[in-house]
């Protein structure tokens, strides 16, 4: 006899879930590659336990306005999202709670080396 139990929402089962770290790291690329504008490819994550939370490092490139535009018109900088530093600071926190929100896993912080540039014409970066 096989029965199964229909599911109610928000009713808890017993058991475990677990998100495997290739999961957690592809999640993690991707997060980055979209708030850097940069491919998933070109990104580097790795985990490391930070007193039993997670602590990502990111190894990227950054996408960037051509600088000889930069040099037409200045307020390509602002057009782009800002200059690197500030795009950095902005995307660990957003890193944080994406990876946080869609997998559950809990998060210390995310730190990112920025690696290289990559030359973008197009918009702005989310």
């Amino acid at each position: 006899m096989n029965s199964t139990a229909p599911a109610i929402r928000g009713q808890e089962l017993s058991g475990h879930n677990r998100i495997s770290t290739q999961a957690l790291t592809s999640l993690a690329k991707a997060a980055a590659a979209q708030f850097l504008g940069v491919d998933t490819d070109d990104v580097r994550a790795d985990w490391a336990d930070d007193d039993g939370m997670l602590a990502l490092s990111l190894v990227t490139p950054i996408s960037i306005p051509p600088l000889n535009a930069v040099v037409m018109d200045p307020l390509r900088v602002e057009g782009a999202g800002g200059s690197i530093w500030d795009r950095t600071v902005r995307a660990k926190a957003r890193i944080l709670a994406t990876v946080t929100e869609l997998s559950g896993a809990r998060l210390s912080r995310v730190d990112i080396r920025i690696s290289g540039a990559r030359i973008s014409e197009g918009g702005r970066v989310q």
